[in-house]
């Protein structure tokens, strides 16, 4: 009888200490969860191809979403994680502007909303820790500043074809009268001349 219980008040006393020790752990995260960080997306759409894109209302939608956690807490961030689940959904439904038809792109969506369902999925976990939202805040911050870059190396070389085109009407040739071979020597030419301002620009990007 004594065996039985010593036993039972020593389930009791293990019981009781492993709830105090998951208080004490709730309480430590709690301050962490609170602590407000900053947030950036590295790469922006230029301001000259803005105007190409702002008919795009879903990934203008998530843009200004994205603006809100320059300066926020893991709490608040796991507060707005479903919403933004949901926009990126929608960016990825959404009719794209037919250059951003394409599998490279495509490719940039699907990663940024795996990290968004990871971070949703994260609202569901009650121990999880502020150092892990952070950790999936910055991928998704990262996932989307790629889908920026992207768009800004797509607009970039449509606009130098655009002025290669140009260039050659502004020199006085009918290219509706260049054979092809004559056609692919003048590009060629325009071309060299474009690429070391592309280069140039690229650098100034960085």
């Amino acid at each position: 009888m004594k065996n039985s219980l010593f036993f039972l008040a020593f389930i009791v006393f293990l019981s009781c200490n492993k709830k105090k020790v998951e208080v004490l752990q709730k309480q430590e995260l709690k301050p962490l969860l609170s602590a407000v960080k900053n947030y950036t997306i590295k790469e922006k759409v230029d301001l000259v191809f803005l105007k190409q894109i702002e008919t795009w209302k879903e990934l203008k939608a998530v843009d200004n979403f994205l603006s809100r956690f320059k300066k926020v807490s893991p709490n608040e961030i796991l507060g707005n994680a479903l919403e933004l689940k949901g926009l990126v959904q929608s960016l990825k439904d959404s009719i794209k502007p037919i250059l951003f038809e394409s599998a490279s792109f495509n490719t940039r969506i699907d990663i940024l909303q795996n990290e968004t369902l990871r971070l949703a999925d994260m609202t569901f976990i009650p121990a999880i820790k502020a150092e892990e939202v952070t950790t999936q805040t910055d991928k998704i911050m990262n996932a989307f500043s790629a889908i920026n870059s992207k768009i800004n190396s797509i607009l970039l070389k449509e606009r130098f074809e655009d002025e290669i085109d140009l260039d050659i009407a502004f020199i006085g040739l009918d290219s509706t009268k260049i054979d092809s071979v004559s056609r692919k020597s003048i590009k060629k030419v325009l071309n060299d001349r474009k690429t070391l301002n592309k280069n140039f620009l690229k650098e100034a990007q960085q």
